[in-house]
């Protein structure tokens, strides 16, 4: 997968997985995770999916409808690389923290609801729950940030609680964080992920 890493200056410090929106790629959220933690590695990657020459992590039926089966594929295919990013940069593949906006922020769901071990913690922007009627895997004691819109034409304020029950029930520290920006990836929701990530590593 076409991606970024930069070594950082603490390697004691969380890989900050790098995850775009739809039309994004690998450099668009390196600016947040110098807002994040200055010190940290990053891991940025480019989706591998095109839709209309706009990159994307999995494919979709229509606006909001995922294409379950190419949703698998791809979580698999992510979590894959992540592993091998791990052995080829030398970082430590258990302290790893996704960073993820929309389409991004739901492929990080989805290795969450797959995986127990995928990721050490999220920060999910405007995410939307990736399947239903599956049984997650134990997330205990994993945090868990989403930062959802009250007005989201995109996802629904339904979606975001529904997103942080069924990861609740599952064991995750879910903190919801409510905007009023619609779907934009707002500086303050930024900011709030900061003050979280900051408060739990």
């Amino acid at each position: 997968m076409e991606h970024i890493f930069k070594q950082g200056t603490d390697r004691t410090k969380p890989v900050l997985l790098l995850l775009h929106g739809t039309g994004g790629t690998e450099q668009d959220l390196l600016p947040l995770a110098d807002m994040i933690d200055t010190q940290a590695s990053v891991l940025s990657v480019r989706g591998n999916v095109l839709e209309n020459g706009m990159p994307r992590f999995f494919r979709r039926l229509s606006e909001g409808v995922f294409d379950e089966e190419d949703l698998i594929f791809r979580t698999e295919e992510l979590r894959g690389f992540i592993d091998q990013a791990a052995t080829d940069y030398r970082f430590d593949r258990s302290n790893v923290i996704a960073l993820g906006y929309s389409n991004g922020a739901n492929i990080a769901a989805s290795l969450l609801f797959h995986h127990a071990n995928a990721l050490k913690g999220a920060m999910l922007h405007h995410p939307m729950v990736p399947r239903r009627g599956m049984k997650l895997p134990d997330l205990t004691n994993i945090p868990v940030f989403i930062a959802a819109g009250e007005n989201d034409p995109i996802c629904p304020i339904q979606e975001s609680r529904d997103l942080s029950e069924l990861l609740g029930d599952a064991g995750a520290e879910v903190t919801l964080h409510w905007e009023m920006n619609g779907h934009s990836l707002s500086r303050t929701e930024i900011v709030a992920a900061k003050k979280w990530y900051e408060r739990l590593f």
